[in-house]
Order: C-alpha cells, then sequence, then structure tokens
C-alpha cells in the first residue's frame, strides 16, 4: 500500500510537494526512521488538511485512517540505543576493521535541497566573505578609498607594538597635590618693556591645604641682569631725546593659588602627560630704581622698595607624580619713581632729580620646573 503513493493521489497531486500530507506520506514511502513527537505531528497536520480541502465524507476517512496511522508510528519511530537507559550515556561502537568498512556500502544521498527534513534543522548557511569586505580582496573601504585599505605590513607592525599599562576612561587624580610642598625654581624674563629688560632668577614655595587651594610665596633676584636696549641707546644718540629707564634689584611675594583645570594629553603617539592650570594672586614688593639717561654725569639714584600686588596664571606638564615643568606668566603692578627730564640749576641736588610717579606693569614669561615634597603620596581611596 505504501509503494502506491507514488500514483497521482490525496498526497502529491492535490496538497502539492511541501504539504504537510505530502510530507507524511515521503516518510513513510523512504522508510526513514523518525522520532515519534515529529511523526505524530506530522500526522496531525495531514489530518487537518485533509478536513480544510475534502468533501466532509471524504475528511472524516481520512481523519480516521491518519489517526489510525498513529497507533503504529512506533515501528517507524527512532529507538534509544540500548545502554541509554536511566540517562546513562551509550558505549561508543568498537571500530569495525578496515576490511568491513571497505566492504560496507556507501552512505544513500541526502535528499535534494527543494525538501524539508523532518527532525534535523537546515544547517545555517556559511556568510560570503567577499561580500562582508574581509575576504582576500578586502572590498568594502579598499573599493573606496585604497589609500586607506590596510596594509599586511602595518598590521604586522601594530601586532608587534608593545602594550602599554592599562588605562581606564575613569582614572584617580595623577597627582596628589593636598599636604605637600611645591619648589619652583625658575627663570623670568620682561615681555612688555621695549626699552630696558628686566630678566631673573627665582624660586617659589606653596603648601597645598587643599587639592585645589595652596599659600606660598615667591621671590626673584634682578642683580645684574637688567639690560638696556640698543634701541633706546640709539634713540638717545640719534635724536637727544631721553626716555626714563629703571632697573629692579629683587622682588618678593606673598600669594595664593588656585587649581580649577587638569587633565591628560597624548604626546608623541606613545606617551600619555597629565597638566594642570592654576590661577595666582598677592602682594608683592619690588626695589627699584632710575637708570641716570638725562644727567648721568650728576645723578645717581638709590634703590627704593615698591609695594604693589601680581597676578599671573601658569601651567604645569608632569613627567612623573612628583616632577613636572612650568609655564607662567605674570603681572606685577607697583608705582614707579621715574628720573626727572629736567635738569635743574642745581645739579647736584638730589631733591630735583626725581620726577613723577607712574603705575607700571612689569609682565614678565617665566619658565622653570616643578618639584612636590614628599615625592610619594598614597590614595585616600583604592583604585
Amino acid at each position: 500500500m505504501v509503494e502506491n503513493f507514488e500514483q497521482p493521489m490525496v498526497g502529491r497531486s492535490v496538497f502539492g510537494e511541501t504539504s504537510p500530507l505530502a510530507r507524511f506520506f515521503r516518510a513513510l514511502d523512504d522508510r526513514r526512521p523518525m522520532k515519534l513527537p515529529a511523526l505524530r505531528r506530522t500526522a496531525c497536520l495531514a489530518a487537518a488538511s485533509m478536513l480544510s480541502v475534502l468533501p466532509s465524507t471524504a475528511g472524516m476517512v481520512g481523519t480516521f485512517a491518519a489517526v489510525a496511522t498513529l497507533g503504529a508510528s512506533n515501528a517507524f519511530a527512532q529507538k534509544a540505543p540500548k545502554g541509554a537507559k536511566g540517562g546513562k550515556p551509550a558505549k561508543a561502537p568498537v571500530a569495525a576493521p578496515a576490511a568491513a568498512r571497505a566492504a560496507a556500502p556507501a552512505p544513500s544521498p541526502q535528499p535534494s535541497a527543494g525538501i524539508d527534513e523532518l527532525d534535523e534543522p537546515r544547517a545555517a548557511a556559511k556568510p560570503d566573505p567577499a561580500a562582508s569586505g574581509m575576504g582576500s580582496g578586502m572590498g568594502g573601504i579598499c573599493e573606496i578609498d585604497p589609500a586607506a585599505c590596510p596594509k599586511a605590513e602595518d598590521l604586522e607592525t601594530a601586532a608587534a607594538r608593545k602594550v602599554r599599562e592599562e588605562l581606564f576612561a575613569m582614572q584617580q587624580v595623577f597627582v596628589v597635590r593636598s599636604g605637600r610642598f611645591e619648589l619652583n625654581p625658575f627663570w623670568a624674563f620682561t615681555l612688555n618693556d621695549q626699552y630696558v629688560s628686566h630678566p631673573s632668577a627665582g624660586l617659589a614655595m606653596n603648601y597645598y591645604l587643599t587639592q585645589d587651594l595652596a599659600i606660598g610665596v615667591r621671590g626673584q633676584s634682578y642683580w645684574g641682569l637688567n639690560i638696556d636696549s640698543a634701541f633706546n641707546f640709539e634713540n638717545r644718540r640719534a635724536t637727544r631725546v631721553a626716555v626714563p629707564l629703571n632697573e629692579a634689584l629683587w622682588g618678593a611675594s606673598l600669594n595664593a593659588t588656585y587649581v580649577p583645570i587638569y587633565g591628560k594629553f597624548a604626546g608623541f603617539q606613545k606617551f600619555i602627560f597629565s597638566y594642570d592650570v592654576y590661577a595666582t594672586a598677592g602682594a608683592s614688593v619690588i626695589s627699584t630704581r632710575p637708570i641716570p639717561v638725562v644727567d648721568p654725569n650728576n645723578r645717581n639714584f638709590d634703590y627704593g622698595v615698591r609695594i604693589g600686588a601680581n597676578v599671573g596664571v601658569g601651567l604645569r606638564i608632569f613627567f612623573s607624580r612628583w616632577f613636572a615643568a612650568t609655564l607662567e606668566i605674570r603681572d606685577t603692578i607697583y608705582p614707579e619713581l621715574l628720573e626727572n627730564l629736567k635738569v635743574d640749576a642745581n645739579p647736584i641736588d638730589k631733591a630735583t632729580w626725581n620726577g613723577e610717579t607712574r603705575i607700571t606693569n612689569n609682565v614678565e614669561a617665566g619658565l622653570g620646573f616643578t618639584m612636590f615634597f614628599p615625592t610619594t603620596f598614597e590614595y585616600r581611596l583604592p583604585k
């Protein structure tokens, strides 16, 4: 009876090759072992298909035949191998001799691509490497911009690069300043005086009360470093016009420093540098005197102390947790006493040497380095 299913009957001519009923008959025709749940499910679907299409009488007969077939489904269902009872895995079969393997018949061919399997899911299709741009042709960016296509030597260089310390997006602050002393030697030079320059060497010391706030002192020496510019000399000689000049001896200040900005940046393609930006302000004193240019033969001024104020901003770039390079711009504001441009009838009278007092801005740029002590510290919270 099973062999007659090749004739144009209900299973293939009415419902088509992929209908549940055709699949059920095909399984019986091929004598393929099926799992019991799959066989029952297919039989039920076949019966439902007959009810929905055939007349009522024929549908009832077909349904009865399909349900009756379930009783014999155990004959076609796969049986568990011996030794798999009780959840224990079956022993692996002993390998057959080479002669027996050679005499064994070749395995039956797999079903055609248009027929669905009942028990095994169809294998997933493998992605096409060429379509994704990851094949030998690279595709993708290589087709759009060949210059941007990665080259084998570039990949080898990147793979051979030494991996540095692991970095985190959110890190603890690189340098803890709270409770530490800062020692800052520097060299400064004048920015806003074209007639005379006042270079100086100095030292600043700060103590950080908190991570961002410090108090400290700063001192610098101008002794022997004041330079009359060549422009001023040529101007006096050519026009017989003198410009009052001043020179400084020393300066000192008491400052408060606040650090509002700090961060990090990459340099030289392999290093991470931490930096901070600070602002400073305070009271200052500076010792200056006029340079005699109107009557240098008779006039000789003494140094006097001028009280003023200073403001500035600075940048620190850290090379370690205690050593950094510094760049600072500072403006010292103070009242400057100038030389009198007129010569009195009595040129040796000191009361006639002094001229007006003018507010002076001495803007300086300072370069130096910073050292924090103690050189080590401990974070208050673990990393």
